[in-house]
This record gives C-alpha cells, structure tokens and sequence, in this order.
C-alpha cells in the first residue's frame, strides 16, 4: 500500500518527517467507495496507527471530491456479509487510532463521504466544498454515526436541516460552526493540512496522544466524568514520572 501508484484505489504515502497520506484515488467517480476501497482504508489507517515512524496523518481525496459515498452500483457488495466489522470498518480504525487525523476536504463529502470526515480529529477544507447528506433522500439509515455526532458539532437544528432535508453544509457555514477548522483556495488545502500537522509534531508526541485520546473520550460523556478522566490521567502521568525517577537514581 505504500507509494503513489496511479491504480490504486487507497494510496499511502509516508514521508521523512512523520506525516503520513491517505489519498482516496478514485477521481473519475467522484472517489465512490466501493466494498474493497473501505476494507483497504481500513487496513490503511491500522497499520499507520502502529507505526511509530507516523506522528500524524493526514486523509484527502483525488481530484475534485473529497469522497462521494457509497459506490451505488456496488452497494449490494457494499453491504453485504459482516459490514459489522471492526477490522474492515475504516471508521471504527479512523476513530481507534491514537494519531491525530486532519481531513483534507477538496470538494463534496457526501453521505458515507462526510461521516468519514467526521471521524478526523481536524479539517481543512476548500472554498467552495460542502457535506451533504443524502441518507434521507435515498432511505439508508446512516451506520457510522452521523446521526449522532453531527448535532454535537453544529448544534441539533442545524443538524435537523443537514440531514432531514439534505441541505448541503458548506465549507464557510461549517467553519463559522466551528465544524471546520480552516477554509483555504483549492490549491492550498494539502498545504495547510501540511502545516496544521508540522505544528502538531513541534510538541510532545506522547502528551499529543494521550490529549487526543482525553478530549475525544472526554467528548462523549458530560463534563463530570470528562473532568474525572482528566484527573485519572494526570495521576496516571505523575506515578509513572516518579517510577522513571527513581529507576534512574
């Protein structure tokens, strides 16, 4: 999976200073994902997860789209057998996997599309690209959460409108939300997801981690139990200091 072959459908990069990119590399369909695509994301974002020479990754899409969904000529592949799988689920991996991941969103995220957007810890995006959802539209009950997650990024109105009526959110709208982190000129979307991820890899890599992993869990419960994993976690980091200390006097 590692290179930039032209006929690979989910390509790896890995460059020197630690960050790694996933490119969904299938511009002629607007980047459709079909069933072995999402098994190969899957495996992608598992096997930068334990790989220590990666300190963050980056996802984008290939020419225009950043992914348009599910492939609907291959649905039926799509969703059949064990769709359940964590090991083949490229959100399940996305959200298990401890590197912070900035989304690169170049043009439309939809459906399938923007819940793997929603799965990155941060995003760039362009001018002018949107997230829609069409899981109303076409009568699929949404599988990765975004029924879920959404409301808690954009508030549960605004969600209501995104996905009852399939009111494409735009780029602009979501950052002003706080949804988005950046919107930038096509051009520079992978360079300022470049950026994003040097200014992550200037500071402590285990502290980078273990706070992705406090504000994400945090994130799910209310704030009580939030702060009590906080808690736990500075415990934790002092008992282990005072191990390191006294193994080196």
């Amino acid at each position: 999976m590692e290179g930039s072959s032209s006929d690979k459908l989910i390509v790896v990069t890995r460059e020197p200073d630690g960050i790694a990119t996933v490119t969904i590399n299938r511009p002629k369909s607007l980047n459709s994902l079909t069933r072995p695509m999402m098994v190969d994301l899957a495996k992608a974002f598992k096997a930068l997860a334990k790989d220590n020479s990666v300190r963050v990754i980056i996802l984008s899409g290939a020419g225009r789209a950043f992914c348009s969904g599910v492939d609907l000529t291959a649905a039926q592949d799509v969703f059949k057998g064990d769709v359940k799988d964590p090991e083949t689920d490229p959100v399940v991996q996305m959200e298990q996997c401890p590197k912070p991941i900035i989304g690169a969103i170049n043009g439309l995220a939809i459906t399938a599309g923007f819940e793997i957007a929603l799965a990155c810890d941060m995003l760039v995006a362009a001018k002018g690209a949107a997230f829609v959802d069409t899981h109303a539209r076409f009568g699929i009950f949404p599988s990765w959460g975004l029924s879920q997650k959404l409301a808690r990024f954009i508030g549960p109105n605004k969600a209501r409108e995104v996905s009852l009526a399939a009111m494409p959110l735009s780029a602009e709208k979501a950052e002003k939300l706080g949804f988005v982190n950046y919107v930038v000129d096509q051009n520079e979307v992978l360079n300022k997801a470049r950026q994003l991820a040097g200014a992550i890899m200037k500071n402590s890599q285990d502290l980078v981690l273990r706070y992705k992993s406090v504000i994400n869990d945090g994130y799910k419960l209310d704030l009580r139990q939030g702060l009590a994993i906080e808690k736990v976690f500075i415990t934790l980091m002092y008992i282990f200091s005072w191990i390191n200390m006294v193994l080196f006097i």
